[in-house]
């Protein structure tokens, strides 16, 4: 091999594994041997599944040899934020309320990839219970920034990004109720995608919000995204939000570029925002220039005030998250960090009425979308109005996700994507925020793929920590 393995795309990997210049279990090993040299200061595993993945990569190996093909990830090393349950292995929600928690089964996504071959590294940080944190109260560290360590990643799918923006793995499970995997994505500079509303099981995935919640993948790229997400999507009966709805193969129109593509800006999204800096701002307005010049039509579309959909998103959010745990709030507040308690228990004072409302809205705000995206195949907008901030920046513990401008699209269920689209001069990622029209992730992923070629990210290397190389 004259590249580093960790460097090899899911699908230049699974190209060289089924020519026989690499084998699962060296491709395995060189992953393990990143996350010892690194991982004590990133902290984006909270466990590592040594003997899992060694067998995982033996047996893919056997297989591969024997003909037997799983498809796309078979081999490939993965790994879960800490609240996809998995069997036989713990799932702790990084919280001391579930220390002792090893599920008899696996969630729906952790047996896909399982069935497609792939090979289970190990369970990655999260924020408590995906909506706490960062917290330095709790039985794990928060991951750090590879890019800079004395800055976050976001949260909730913190070591998930982590770990990809490291060169730890190629992909990594993630959640999405607010913009777990955007926002993340975008600090961290890998691409997110959330999914529409019901295409990914939630089943085994534990509950932030019913009506909220999406999983979805974050990757290095693109087309690792658009693999993962092929592999993690459809139909699961035991989910009663899951959409019978077939998926299509991601990876066929990557390529096809943007000409004759119209373009969206809700420009008044994010152009007033407080928190936008003027670095997030030449970002959007450098990429929409791009854009343009590759023959898209790029145009200004009116949306309903963000501040609307974002009251309306926490408005369930935190009325659903608080009863998922309003029994353990009585009985074992201190269990859980400082941050998490207070984000939980300012559900207690959402009333029925509010709850009424903020689903009548939510109707309204999803028509509003639906009328724009009636003009144009995509929305571009925010994703992170500024770079990752400091750990010892102030943090309001009210603050879900600001200055991440995502939870918009959790509310309408719309498919979004985050794509890094450069650096700012201090080094840290810059991104932007793809929307699409329902159960069309392969137009969000296609646009993606012109932005990640266009904006020249995909030759941008990964900051590595010391010990990570090679």
């Amino acid at each position: 091999m004259n590249r580093a393995p960790y460097l090899l795309s899911i699908a230049e990997a699974g190209h060289a594994l089924r020519a026989g210049r690499l084998t699962s279990v060296a491709l395995t090993r060189h992953a393990l041997e990143r996350i010892g040299a690194s991982n004590d200061r990133l902290h984006a595993f909270i466990l590592v599944t040594r003997e899992r993945a060694l067998a995982d990569a033996s047996r893919a190996d056997a297989e591969l040899a024997a003909g037997a093909d799983r498809g796309p990830l078979h081999g490939i090393p993965y790994a879960l934020k800490d609240i996809y349950d998995t069997a036989g292995i713990a799932t702790t929600c990084h919280s001391r309320l579930r220390l002792a928690n090893v599920p008899d089964a696996d969630s729906a996504v952790a047996e896909r990839l399982r069935k497609a071959g792939g090979v289970l590294l190990g369970k990655l940080a999260t924020h408590e219970f995906a909506i706490g944190g960062p917290s330095f109260d709790l039985p794990f560290p928060p991951a750090r920034n590879p890019w800079n360590p004395d800055h976050i990643t976001g949260g909730s799918s913190s070591g998930s990004a982590a770990a990809v923006a490291a060169g730890l793995v190629r992909m990594a499970s993630g959640s999405d109720t607010g913009g777990s995997i955007r926002g993340p994505a975008a600090y961290c500079g890998t691409v997110g995608i959330k999914p529409t509303y019901g295409r990914v099981s939630r089943r085994g995935v534990f509950p932030l919000s019913y009506a909220l919640d999406h999983c979805g993948p974050l990757a290095r790229s693109v087309e690792d995204a658009a693999i993962a997400l092929g592999v993690m999507a459809g139909h699961d009966a035991l989910d009663p939000g899951s959409a019978d709805v077939p998926v299509p193969d991601y990876r066929a129109g990557l390529e096809a570029g943007v000409e004759g593509l119209r373009i969206g800006i809700p420009r008044a999204f994010f152009a007033a925002a407080p928190a936008l800096t003027n670095e997030v701002g030449a970002a959007i307005d450098r990429t929409l220039a791009l854009l343009g010049k590759a023959g898209a039509r790029v145009f200004e579309v009116a949306l309903p005030d963000y501040a609307l959909f974002a009251v309306a998103n926490r408005v369930i959010l935190l009325a659903e998250a608080f009863a998922v745990h309003a029994d353990n709030l009585r009985r074992r507040l201190q269990d859980y960090a400082r941050n998490t308690a207070m984000r939980l228990v300012s559900g207690a004072l959402i009333t029925a009425a509010d709850l009424v409302q903020a689903g009548r809205q939510r109707r309204r705000l999803a028509d509003a979308v639906n009328e724009a995206l009636g003009s144009c195949e995509v929305l571009l907008t925010a994703c992170a109005l500024a770079p990752a901030p400091r750990f010892d920046a102030p943090v309001d513990p009210r603050a879900l996700h600001s200055p991440i401008q995502t939870g918009a699209f959790n509310l309408t269920g719309h498919p979004a994507i985050s794509v890094p689209v450069g650096l700012s001069a201090a080094g840290l990622p810059l991104s932007v925020q793809l929307v699409g029209r329902a159960f069309d992730e392969a137009m969000v992923f296609r646009v993606a793929r012109a932005i990640e070629r266009l904006s020249g990210w995909e030759d941008i290397a990964l900051s590595l920590l010391p010990g990570g190389e090679g």
